[in-house]
């Protein structure tokens, strides 16, 4: 039978929420009040035959890319799901990086395919490693997965590894999916998306974890335009026709950009900084630094993760990601960009509860 659930979505719709929840992903939400937006223009219906064109072409404008190249999607899950899908045939390899987010790795266990890995080694600060890849690499490699930044680590890979890796995807006739859906996170010198190193790249993104909408669920593909409308007809299995309010309130959120982004900025760097404060003073735990993100992956220098965890949970009311879910058990990963005060106090309780540990 093949795999077909979420063992890390479960965890996260049952049993993240805690009094001071560090288990999130992105940055808070912003405040629908505070959008501008002339709301006489929200209709419940309205035309999509194959994409709201008002948001294929904010979108497509946002990356310089032709319309034709987009795909509407249901955020970024939906969007990694459909371009799998569009790509990989029963029994295909697919070459994915370890530690990965869970459910790209259920994804395309869903679809069939065979998974193997590529190694983004701690030591090496979670980077991308060309040479690693050329290893995992066989005839039968169809599709290399990353995530950029690095989900859980938030390490940036940069564009001249981008570009190793679609050679190495050329070499064997495979394509690379870039899940760039933190990659906004990356406030200053942003780089450009990965789509425009080579037509076999092909990105995921949504708004949901850098702009605070995830409520709208905009999310999207770019591929070559070929293989953009086999995943718009691909998607009238799956989703056949998005909200229309959420694809008028998208082109608004695309329209205030950098309002969202700079609200959110403020709170991420916030954290970012509290986050390096505390490690600086905490033997227990280590990470390796990065520059940019709302998530770092946190290594227990001793003892089960999952039991600390648990008893974070119990006696200090925090939550956190436990590094199973990434298949690096002896790990956690925290999230920063919701509340600054609630994301100092879960640290403070962490440290407490390592404290008690000892």
């Amino acid at each position: 039978m093949r795999h077909r659930q979420s063992e890390y979505m479960h965890w996260a719709k049952t049993q993240s929420r805690a009094r001071f929840n560090l288990a999130t992903s992105g940055v808070g939400a912003f405040p629908l009040r505070e959008l501008p937006f002339d709301w006489t223009r929200l209709e419940i219906n309205g035309e999509n035959a194959y994409g709201y064109r008002p948001l294929m072409e904010a979108i497509a404008a946002r990356h310089g890319v032709d319309p034709e190249c987009v795909v509407e999607a249901a955020g970024t899950s939906m969007a990694n799901h459909l371009a799998m899908a569009a790509i990989v045939e029963d029994g295909d390899e697919v070459l994915i990086e370890h530690p990965a987010y869970g459910p790209l790795v259920d994804a395309a266990l869903y679809l069939g395919a065979r998974v193997t890995r590529f190694a983004r080694r701690e030591e090496d600060g979670y980077a991308v490693d060309p040479a690693a890849v050329r290893r995992a690499l066989t005839p039968r490699t169809r599709l290399i997965v990353i995530t950029n930044l690095h989900n859980p680590s938030s390490a940036l890979t940069p564009e001249p590894v981008l570009r190793e890796l679609g050679e190495l995807a050329r070499s064997v006739g495979a394509r690379v999916l870039v899940d760039e859906v933190y990659l906004d996170a990356v406030y200053e010198n942003t780089p450009r998306t990965a789509f425009h190193l080579g037509p076999e790249f092909v990105v995921t993104s949504s708004l949901t974890k850098v702009y605070g909408v995830s409520g709208i669920r905009c999310g999207w593909i770019l591929a070559e335009p070929e293989l953009a409308w086999r995943m718009r007809r691909l998607n009238d299995v799956f989703g056949a026709t998005p909200v229309h309010p959420g694809e008028i309130l998208s082109v608004a959120a695309f329209e205030n950009l950098e309002l969202l982004r700079v609200r959110a900025r403020r709170v991420v760097e916030h954290d970012r900084a509290t986050l390096a404060e505390f490690l600086r003073r905490q033997d227990a735990l280590c990470a390796p630094q990065t520059e940019w993100g709302t998530t770092c992956f946190l290594r227990l220098r001793q003892g089960s993760a999952d039991e600390f965890l648990e008893r974070l949970r119990r006696e200090q009311e925090t939550s956190a990601v436990p590094g199973r879910f990434f298949e690096m058990p002896g790990h956690i990963r925290v999230g920063m960009g919701v509340n600054s005060e609630m994301f100092a106090e879960g640290l403070r309780r962490i440290g407490c509860a390592l404290g008690a540990g000892a």
